[in-house]
């Protein structure tokens, strides 16, 4: 049986990587933000990477391995590449083999990382995390008819999300039909769906690191807490986001915890900064809306205004940065688009019997994975809190660098924003003219 795998990178420290379900070693290089999280882990590890038997460039049997041949093959690299003791990062169902392996083979492994991992992939009465044994039957089934869907590569099978591009979604796909057969992948997630490594866990010995997303489509985020809990040495790492995979904005943060724990030195990790217009808005009243109609509508409300305010964010080019209830923050590249975006939002949310306010400002910020800090990001968002139900209230600086989109503004006057220096004059931007409150004045 042969095993293909890959070395790179010139650290100090062997990491051996156990992939999920399946890999392609080739083809994952062609696939940008993987690429170059690959390349910043080789910064300061030398990292051995490897197709599981029967999945990518290695040999394909016609009888898929079991999760202790599966570990069999950690062993086999490691040999070939005469490492004696190596750290190991497992991904998904890859940490699954990666804690058997440690386990077993103390004397082999330094440490150990699993990313996005369950102890017990099926949910049962003492595990009440994971697919039901129905909704398993019915991933096997789909998949093995239809090989890795847009649905199995969105929700359950791999993670990538709902709300990730569909070039993403189908550039996954082309490394997923590469990697194995709709057979193969029906045959390993059969098996994976009876893994339970859970009376394994209290043997591993090694300093052991826990990563997971708060909200991964795959695996809970309180499955990977039980798992913790159950691995003497472990510690946790919790990231926000609702997709399974550590290749996302706030890569460089995850690398630099990965490097802390594999080196004891934490890198520091440098913000990008960057020039944008800044939009928050959120609803007017939620509370009230929320004691009046119960929370099932309130929750079919929010839902649909989600759906709203993404479909204009992305019309207009923005990037959505963090959701906090019903608020959201979001960066464009111009000042017009970002004002635009806001009253076509209050405009449209106004079917739903709701009402947001918002607030546009332009600054340089600082980008740090998925968090956006600076003066600037707090201006933003102490004008969103000025403004009043329908209102999208701006800053000067956003008023004077539109002159010429056609958006008309009306003087909101002075106003102290709480922590930050000075009065600031805003600005009530409109689309057309239109009856003004109160006296306020065009400009």
């Amino acid at each position: 049986m042969a095993i293909a795998y890959q070395v790179w990178g010139s650290g100090p420290i062997d990491l051996v990587w156990a992939p999920g379900t399946a890999s392609h070693l080739d083809l994952e290089w062609e696939m940008p933000l993987r690429a170059l999280f690959f390349e910043k882990l080789g910064a300061f590890c030398r990292v051995i990477k490897f197709d599981k038997r029967g999945t990518g460039l290695s040999d394909r049997p016609i009888r898929m391995a079991t999760l202790e041949e599966r570990t069999d093959d950690i062993r086999a690299v490691m040999d070939a590449e005469k490492v004696e003791r190596a750290s190991l990062f497992g991904v998904s169902e890859g940490g699954s083999m990666t804690s058997l392996f440690a386990a077993l083979n103390p004397d082999r492994v330094r440490s150990l990382i699993v990313w996005g991992t369950q102890a017990r992939w099926c949910a049962s009465e003492d595990h009440p995390w994971g697919l039901s044994s129905e909704a398993y039957d019915q991933l096997i089934k789909d998949v093995a008819e239809n090989g890795p869907s847009d649905e199995y590569i969105r929700g359950a099978g791999v993670g990538l999300g709902r709300s990730v591009d569909q070039t993403v979604v189908d550039a996954q796909a082309r490394v997923m039909r590469a990697a194995a057969s709709p057979s193969a992948y029906a045959a390993y997630e059969a098996m994976n769906r009876d893994i339970d490594i859970r009376n394994i866990l209290p043997a591993i010995s090694m300093p052991t690191l826990v990563m997971i997303r708060s909200h991964d489509p795959v695996a809970s985020a309180e499955a990977a807490r039980d798992m913790a809990r159950r691995i003497p040495q472990a510690e946790m790492r919790e990231y926000p986001g609702d997709i399974h995979t550590f290749v996302a904005k706030d890569m460089d943060t995850i690398l630099a915890d990965i490097q802390s724990f594999l080196t004891g030195v934490t890198p520091e990790v440098t913000p990008d900064r960057k020039l944008a217009a800044i939009l928050f808005l959120d609803i007017v009243s939620s509370t009230d809306h929320l004691a009046r109609d119960g929370d099932q509508a309130w929750s079919n409300t929010l839902t649909s205004y989600y759906n709203v305010v993404r479909k204009e964010i992305a019309r207009y080019r923005g990037e959505e940065f963090s959701v906090a209830g019903d608020g959201f923050l979001a960066l464009f590249d111009g000042p017009a688009r970002a004002v635009r975006c806001a009253l076509t939002i209050a405009a449209s949310v106004k079917q739903l019997e709701i009402d947001i306010r918002a607030g546009v400002h332009v600054g340089e910020c600082a980008i740090v994975g998925t968090n956006v800090t600076g003066l600037a990001i707090h201006t933003g968002a102490r004008i969103m809190s000025s403004a009043e139900a329908g209102m999208v209230l701006t800053s000067q600086t956003v008023r004077d660098l539109v002159a010429g989109s056609g958006l008309r503004f009306a003087d909101h006057g002075e106003h102290v924003l709480k922590g930050v220096p000075d009065k600031h004059r805003l600005f009530l931007a409109m689309l057309e003219e239109g009856q003004l409150p109160g006296d306020t004045r065009l400009v």
